[in-house]
C-alpha cells in the first residue's frame, strides 16, 4: 500500500499507555470475565478458539447487547481491579499507529463523499488503540476478542497485537490484509449510521437461533463488502493500493471465514453456527463492493440474493 505522506485523522484516541485499573469496577457489566473466559475458549478449542469466541463477541455487540450481559449469563464474576505499568512504545509500533491513522483517515474520505453524494451527513466514527483491556459502551473489551466495533459509542478498538496474530497464527500478512481488517469494522458503523444494525437487532428478537445467525452472517458479509467499496475509491481515486493488495484482503478474508476457522479449531463445520460467512462468501462479498464502489452492490438482505 502507497500509505507514507498521507493524511492521518485526528479520530484516533491512543488507550496503549493507560494503566489498565478499574477495568473490574464496571458495575453490573461484569466485564473482567472476560478475562476468564477467552482462555477457556482456546484451551477448549485450540489456537483458533480466539479468533471464533471473538467473532462470536463482535456479532452480539452488533446487536446491541454488551459484554457484561453476554458473560453475565454465562455466571461469569468479574475480576478485583488491577494494575500495570504499560510498555515502552517502539519504532515498530509507531510505524503501525500511523498506519492505523492513515488507513481511517482514508475511509472517512471515502464514506464522506459517498455520504454526500446521497445527500446525507458521515458521522466519523472513532478508532481506539489499546493494549490488553479497555472499557467501552458496550462493556470491558479484551485483546483476546480481537478488534471490535461498539455501536454504543460509535468505536472501533484494536489492539495493535492483532497484526501479528493475523499474520502468524491466521497465515494473512500485508499491510492490506490490517487495512481490510479497519475497512471492515468501519463498515459497522457505517451500518450503524445507517440504522441497518438496529434493524437487524430488531428483527432478531423475534427468531430462533439459527434464523438470527443467518442475519448475522448477512450483516457481516456487508462490512465485507463496504471494505471493498472503500478499497475501491482508495484505489481509483487516490491510488493507494499496489499490487498483491487486493489479493492479500482476500486472503485475510478467507482466513477468517466461520468454515476455515470451525474446521481448524473442531475438525468440523456448523453452518447453522455460522455468524460470518464462510471464506467463500466473506471473498465474495469482499469482491463485488471492489468491483462496483457502491453501497447498493452491498445489499446482502435483498430476497434474491444468493449469499
Amino acid at each position: 500500500m502507497r500509505w507514507r505522506g498521507r493524511r492521518q485523522s485526528s479520530h484516533v484516541e491512543d488507550r496503549r499507555f493507560q494503566r489498565s485499573s478499574g477495568l473490574g469496577g464496571m458495575g453490573r457489566l461484569g466485564g473482567g470475565g472476560m478475562l476468564r473466559l477467552l482462555p477457556a475458549v482456546v484451551r477448549l478449542l485450540g489456537p483458533k478458539g480466539t479468533l471464533i469466541a471473538a467473532l462470536a463477541v463482535g456479532a452480539f455487540l452488533l446487536f446491541g447487547g454488551n459484554l457484561g450481559s453476554l458473560l453475565g449469563g454465562m455466571g461469569m464474576p468479574a475480576r478485583t481491579a488491577a494494575t500495570s505499568s504499560a510498555p515502552a512504545n517502539t519504532e515498530a509500533e509507531s510505524e503501525q499507529v500511523a498506519f492505523v491513522k492513515t488507513v481511517l483517515a482514508d475511509t472517512e474520505d471515502t464514506w464522506r463523499m459517498l455520504f454526500e453524494r446521497a445527500g446525507e451527513e458521515y458521522r466519523y466514527p472513532r478508532l481506539v488503540l489499546y493494549r490488553d483491556a479497555v472499557p467501552s459502551a458496550c462493556g470491558t473489551g479484551n485483546a483476546a476478542m480481537g478488534p471490535f466495533y461498539c455501536p454504543g459509542d460509535d468505536r472501533v478498538y484494536l489492539d495493535l497485537g492483532f497484526f501479528d496474530e493475523l499474520a502468524q497464527r491466521h497465515d494473512a500478512p500485508g499491510d492490506f490484509a490490517q487495512a481490510y481488517v479497519i475497512a471492515h469494522e468501519v463498515g459497522h458503523h457505517v451500518q450503524n449510521v445507517l440504522g441497518t444494525s438496529g434493524r437487524v437487532q430488531q428483527a432478531r428478537r423475534s427468531l430462533d437461533e439459527a434464523a438470527g445467525n443467518r442475519l448475522s452472517v448477512r450483516l457481516e458479509l456487508q462490512a465485507d463488502c463496504y471494505a471493498g467499496v472503500w478499497a475501491h475509491h482508495a484505489d481509483r481515486s487516490r491510488q493507494l493500493l499496489e499490487a498483491g493488495d487486493v489479493e492479500e484482503g482476500l486472503n485475510a478474508a478467507s482466513a477468517i471465514g466461520d468454515d476455515r476457522l470451525q474446521r481448524e479449531a473442531r475438525g468440523r463445520v456448523s453452518p447453522d453456527s455460522f455468524t460470518h460467512g464462510s471464506s467463500g462468501q466473506r471473498m465474495r462479498w469482499f469482491s463485488r463492493g471492489f468491483k462496483e464502489g457502491t453501497l447498493e452492490a452491498c445489499d446482502t438482505f435483498a430476497a434474491d440474493v444468493r449469499l
